[in-house]
């Protein structure tokens, strides 16, 4: 249970997807609530495939390319770190990849559930580093379950927050989600640190 918790927390945290509220209100402000409602269903699944993904092919290719865990761990951090500093900062749509060549090519576009919601937006490289690194060390039939249903929980958490982003967009405002995601910000740059100072230990005690 204890791997289930932390999981969710650290892909919570570092998926916000209550940074993404105001990005699929503004790409959704034209569509009728049925279709929101499959936007976000996809949405969610196509994450929860690309974490699965993620956590089960991750250490293939870290053994292709000779990545030791450490080295990954601490890459990991930075990235997490930073997106943690775009959220202190209230820069969503940066830290999201979002710029405004990429906003007009999404108008023109009808598929915006994998890209750009599911793969720029929420599964990004410092989850997908998470879980390989995750898996490395939890990787006991019971643990892998357990890590599982917290990959599920996310995605469910994703879809309930998608589904319901034009009512808490109204609810909480701008001044809201921008408060709520520097919290999650400080949070994910917790974990980033955490993720480079345990790597940078395990280095020190292999010497």
């Amino acid at each position: 249970m204890e791997v289930f918790i932390f999981l969710l927390a650290a892909l919570f945290s570092v998926l916000n997807p209550i940074g993404t509220v105001p990005i699929f209100v503004g790409l959704t402000q034209d569509y009728t609530k049925q279709e929101r409602s499959r936007v976000a269903l996809w949405t969610a699944i196509n994450v929860f495939i690309i974490l699965i993904i993620s956590f089960f092919i991750g250490q293939y290719v870290l053994k292709f390319f000779g990545i030791t865990i450490p080295a990954l761990r601490i890459a990991g951090g930075i990235i997490i770190a930073s997106s943690g500093f775009s959220l202190l900062n209230g820069r969503f749509n940066k830290n999201k990849g979002i710029n405004k060549k990429v906003e007009e090519e999404i108008q023109s576009r009808n598929d915006i559930e994998l890209k750009p919601l599911a793969m720029q937006m929420l599964a990004s490289p410092s989850s997908n580093s998470i879980l390989i690194a995750y898996y490395q060390e939890h990787n006991t039939t019971l643990e892998i379950l357990f890590s599982c249903l917290a990959i599920l929980a996310v995605a469910l958490f994703i879809f309930i927050i998608l589904k319901s982003a034009h009512y808490l967009a109204r609810i909480l405002g701008t001044a809201g989600i921008v408060a709520i995601s520097r919290i999650i910000g400080f949070l994910t740059i917790a974990i980033g640190i955490q993720y480079i100072i345990s790597s940078i230990l395990s280095i020190i005690r292999g010497i």
